[in-house]
Order: structure tokens, then C-alpha cells, then sequence
């Protein structure tokens, strides 16, 4: 799905259906990656691809556009590519092996990373909650949102926010797997209600009948922001 305007390129992209198309893990998953770039110099960033990561390069290619970085949102397979339920999934370590270019983390989810893909730390360029990834003219934010890993993170660019598998547009990711966190997600849910109601949300699974939605209409739909407590989410949700 394009959303293009002339100061941003913006792709979202479901797997199973945009790429990794024959993929029968990539269509059962939904997974969403996503291209984001600057239209004046043509360069791009590419987020979490994993099953196909050619599929997205060759994508950008034939948008015009050359991936001079890559970010992810989490430490899982399905997002970074690697080990999974007994499978080996193509990701990073694929992209790698055909561009040098740097593969953009959160520092606390620099183990678990490395852990899933085998990569070591000279592949990675860590960073911390607000600090930027500059793409031409276009800067992208990062926001750290522990909880469902201890090292996750959203990017939000010009009103955009690709929320991985922190936030939902109905639900959020879960914390009973290795690194999650209960009251941490309810911290970072609370973080990311607070960015302005017109922020428009991009998600990291196609888990709803809508692939984004505003931030406003999410958090009065959306389960997940009913608790007002941290006592009412951890009994809820924890």
C-alpha cells in the first residue's frame, strides 16, 4: 500500500501478499514491512524484512529509490528474520549479504538481536528513544516502547507512527514471551497515547479490516486503553 506525498515516500507492505508471496509462514503471519524515503535524493529506509528481504530491495528499486539503512522494530524473526519455531527465516543477515548498510536497533535489544540472527555487534548501529535516523530531508524518530521486548521501538515520521508489535490497531503485542514486560507495555502504551490524536498508525501485523488508522480512533476502540491503572492492566492484560 503506497502513501506518498512529494516530501515523503511511504510504503506499507504485507507479506504473503506484496512480497514473499508463496511464503506459506509469510501469508499466516500478516506481517507488515514498510519503505520510507525521502523523494528529492531518492534514498530510503527499509523496516523489519524479513521473509523476502530481495523482494523489498527489488520493490524499492523499481520505485527508484536505494536503501541506505534498515530498521527494526524488535528482536523477533518474523520481523528481523532468523530463528523461529524450528524454522530459519530470511532477514537481515540476507540484506547484509548484499548491501553494507547499517542495520538500525535499540541498544537494549542488542542481544536478543543477536541471539536470533547470528549476527554479531559490528553489524549493528544502536541507538536510544529519541534519537533520529536521517533519510535526505526526512527525519525519523525513534521512540523506545519496552514490553513486549525489552528493546522495541516505533518510528514516527511526519505524522506517522510504525508501531512493530507494541500497538495494535486492535490489541497489542504480547508479554509472556522471552523479554516481555507487562508494566513496561503499559508505560509505552501510555507514551504513545499521548502523541497528538492525529498521529496516523501503522502496525506490525495486518491483525484488523483496516491496515492503519488514527491514533484518536484506535485509542477509543482499542481494548488495551481501558485500564486507567497500572493495577487494572497487569490484572487485565499482565
Amino acid at each position: 500500500m503506497a502513501n506518498q506525498t512529494d516530501d515523503l515516500y511511504f510504503r506499507q507492505l504485507l507479506s504473503g501478499r506484496d512480497f514473499a508471496k508463496s511464503d506459506e509462514v509469510a501469508i499466516q503471519m500478516r506481517n507488515f514491512s514498510y519503505l520510507i524515503g525521502d523523494p528529492q535524493s531518492r534514498r530510503c529506509v527499509v523496516v523489519d524484512p524479513a521473509y523476502a528481504p530481495n523482494d523489498l530491495t527489488q520493490i524499492a528499486a523499481d520505485d527508484g529509490y536505494e536503501i541506505e539503512a534498515v530498521l527494526i522494530t524488535h528482536y523477533h524473526a518474523d520481523h528481523c528474520g532468523g530463528r523461529m519455531m524450528g524454522m530459519n527465516l530470511p532477514g537481515i543477515a540476507e540484506v547484509l549479504d548484499e548491501m553494507n548498510v547499517p542495520i538500525v536497533i535499540n541498544r537494549q535489544e542488542l542481544e536478543w538481536v543477536m541471539k536470533t540472527t547470528g549476527l554479531g555487534k559490528e553489524s549493528f548501529r544502536l541507538v536510544d528513544g529519541g534519537d533520529k535516523v536521517q533519510i535526505g530531508d526526512v527525519s525519523v524518530t525513534m521512540l523506545h516502547t519496552p514490553g513486549h521486548t525489552p528493546g522495541s521501538q516505533c518510528f514516527l515520521v511526519r505524522g506517522r507512527l510504525v508501531s512493530g508489535d507494541t500497538l495494535f490497531l486492535d490489541g497489542c503485542g504480547r508479554t509472556d514471551l522471552p523479554g516481555g514486560n507487562p508494566e513496561e507495555l503499559y508505560r509505552s502504551l501510555s507514551s504513545l497515547a499521548a502523541l497528538p490524536n492525529d498521529t496516523d498508525l501503522y502496525p506490525g501485523h495486518d491483525y484488523s479490516h483496516r491496515p492503519h488508522a488514527l491514533l484518536d480512533d484506535v485509542k477509543q476502540h482499542n481494548v488495551v486503553f481501558r485500564a486507567e491503572t497500572l493495577a487494572d492492566w497487569v490484572r487485565l492484560f499482565g
